[in-house]
């Protein structure tokens, strides 16, 4: 499934600014970073629940958002780009 996923986290604080982090590292784990706070990732339905959960966990709901956009089967491999060049496809290995 293709999922393009972003959040916005409270960095006011130093907790803030703690989840911000995990939330990445999380993302990270999952998909490739295409915008500072926007993820595209690829995964299977038994992945999305694992990194839903994580997610979950390491955010304070009444500080911060994730939304996770379900798009259709390999919408990632047809995206309008424009500007600096996507250096990663979106199926391919992940770096971290």
């Amino acid at each position: 499934m293709d999922l393009l996923v972003t959040y916005d986290v409270e960095t006011v604080t130093p907790q803030g600014q703690r989840r911000l982090r995990k939330v990445a590292k999380i993302c990270e784990g999952y998909g490739h970073r295409v915008q500072k706070s926007v993820f595209e990732v690829v995964c299977r339905d038994t992945d999305k629940v694992r990194f839903v959960a994580a997610l979950q966990d390491a955010i304070d709901p009444t500080q911060d958002s994730i939304r996770i956009y379900h798009l259709p089967a390999h919408a990632l491999d047809d995206v309008e780009h424009l500007g600096k060049p996507r250096p990663i496809e979106p199926r391919g290995a992940l770096v971290i």
